[in-house]
């Protein structure tokens, strides 16, 4: 497949692509050139500076995934690409390690004024008494926003005898004890905090989440440290506590509006600034490059991705789980297609065994993905199906129970289309061994193959191998089969797989045979076999 970085990437990235797809490399394109041109991609690696805006998606016609090297996202026009189909993933662990440690570099050197003393001395100025600092040890650090570089933070400043409050309401209270932190309100920690620093995104909940109203709640001389997001702190107001000495210093990676040329606080001496630098570091490059990179290719044939922020993600332990599933599921959704099709208004799973004690959410949307793809012509995936599902008025029910009979594990699939029930069933073995163990009402163990031959039929002395010989006779290869019935003399169902195609005129004269009731030629494509998803119709 074709890629397009449109914003440098650390070469280590870019060879990881470049051994699984064609890669291009254009910087500084415009919004019109990038329009122009995106159409034959399926990959868009970026960083900051490009604007993947609402008009470039729409005419990303091949595109699957927009990768984000880096953490903020507000470059790209999620909806639009959520609506499209896109899979938006970004890079959020690179460059966690840079972050924490270029936190503590501003935390050590707003407590020791050493930029301003470094300026002096080199200025010609011997002022040791001007540059009096604090200790760390035994200061309270405020932490606000315990997430992947909030944590690491953390466990450093406790390394230097600090006594860490922190608040952040998405993580549990002992979670945050864990960690070695006192969980608090965001009043109580700015109370309590003689140091404060900020690790979480700016959005319409944080923006100015530090103001003029919670800059008075402070300790007199508190420091504040901000290498997170612009906009978490009003600048104006941060300015005037400033300046009456009610805040004895503040150390800023970021800003509101970058780059900062004009804002006042640069003047001011008891503020250090650096031009957000938190992952400015080789190995944080080198990092954020190889995962997104990794992200991307995993994407782009189907595989799991866990760095999506347009679709639910899990753990990557839990997905180590649930992964050996999803080409069940998509099998399932797939044969259900080709053995009935049309109008769908109730999907329906059950899962019994083992997989009930997984997450079922992505399961049943790998389902969705399997039947969808037949339906539509445009993309299907991980994204958007679940979307598709709803936009058409299609109930999707789910069930588990931890009892099942002869199997380890099964899935039931039952679709409903106003009188009409049809039903497929299906199980793994060894965690990658799939079979097909239910077809409506007849219980059967159909090995799935690309070429497959259904057929019920009356269960009497003669009919299959009638239907040998008619292969035969058309130079038509049988790999294997499988049988089911309900009685003996009754209604019976044969599986074969076989070598190659079987064209509609030969299937018409194979269902005149004597003793066959119907038949069905199944033609699966790749994806729908592969435990790798291609063309990116799942994770």
């Amino acid at each position: 497949m074709k890629v397009l970085i449109s914003d440098p990437l650390y070469p280590e990235g870019i060879a990881l692509l470049e051994k699984h797809h064609h890669v291009d490399q254009l910087f500084g394109l415009s919004e019109a050139e990038l329009i122009e041109r995106i159409g034959q991609y399926d990959a868009l690696v970026v960083r900051s500076g490009t604007m993947v805006t609402a008009a470039v998606i729409e005419a990303a016609d091949k595109l699957q995934v927009i990768g984000r090297a880096g953490v903020g996202v507000d470059n790209i026009d999620l909806e639009k690409a959520t609506a499209r189909g896109i899979i938006v993933l970004n890079a959020p662990e690179g460059n966690t390690i840079s972050a924490a440690e270029h936190t503590l570099a501003m935390l050590t050197s707003l407590a020791r004024n050493i930029p301003a003393a470094d300026y002096a001395l080199k200025e010609g100025r011997w002022e040791r008494g001007r540059f009096m600092g604090v200790e760390l040890n035994q200061k309270v650090l405020g932490i606000i926003g315990l997430g992947r570089i909030g944590s690491e933070v953390a466990r450093r400043a406790r390394a230097l005898g600090m006594t860490l409050a922190a608040y952040d309401p998405y993580i549990p209270a002992e979670q945050i004890e864990k960690i070695g932190a006192a969980p608090v309100t965001l009043e109580q920690l700015f109370r309590q905090a003689d140091f404060i620093t900020l690790h979480l995104p700016c959005n319409k909940q944080s923006h100015h989440l530090i103001g003029k109203e919670e800059l008075a709640m402070m300790k007199p001389g508190v420091r504040l440290v901000n290498c997170a997001r612009g906009g978490l702190i009003d600048e104006q107001a941060l300015h005037e506590a400033l300046l009456e000495g009610r805040v004895a210093g503040a150390a800023l990676d970021v800003f509101e509006h970058e780059p900062p040329l004009e804002s006042p606080l640069l003047k001011l001496p008891r503020v250090i600034a650096t031009p957000h630098l938190g992952a400015s570091t080789r190995e944080a490059q080198v990092n954020v490059a190889v995962q997104v990179a990794e992200q991307v290719v995993f994407a782009l044939r189907g595989d799991p991705v866990v760095s999506a922020v347009n679709m639910p993600s899990m753990p990557p332990e839990v997905m180590a789980e649930v992964k050996p599933f999803l080409p069940l599921m998509r099998l399932l959704g797939g044969l259900y297609f080709h053995l009935y099709g049309g109008r769908i208004e109730e999907v329906e799973l059950y899962y019994a065994g083992e997989v009930a004690g997984h997450p079922v959410a992505p399961l049943t949307v790998s389902c969705l993905i399997g039947i969808f793809s037949h339906i539509l012509g445009e993309q299907v995936n991980f994204v958007n199906a679940a979307h598709i599902a709803r936009s058409r008025g299609i109930r999707v029910r789910e069930s588990l129970s931890q009892n099942v009979d002869n199997f380890t594990n099964l899935v039931v699939l039952t679709v409903t289309a106003g009188s009409e029930k049809h039903t497929i069933a299906g199980t793994i073995f060894n965690r990658s061994d799939i079979r097909i163990v239910r077809i409506g009402d007849y219980r059967i163990e159909v090995i799935p193959s690309p070429f497959m031959l259904l057929c019920t039929y009356t269960d009497k002395p003669g009919v299959i191998g009638r239907v040998g010989t008619f292969l035969g006779h058309n130079e038509i290869n049988i790999a294997g089969m499988q049988v089911g019935r309900r009685s003996a003399g009754g209604e019976a169902i044969m599986a074969l797989q076989v070598d190659e195609q079987i064209t509609p005129e030969l299937l018409d004269r194979l269902a005149q045979l004597e003793g066959i009731l119907t038949a069905r030629f199944v033609h699966l494509q790749e994806w729908e076999l592969s435990p790798v998803i291609a063309n990116n119709r799942g994770f």
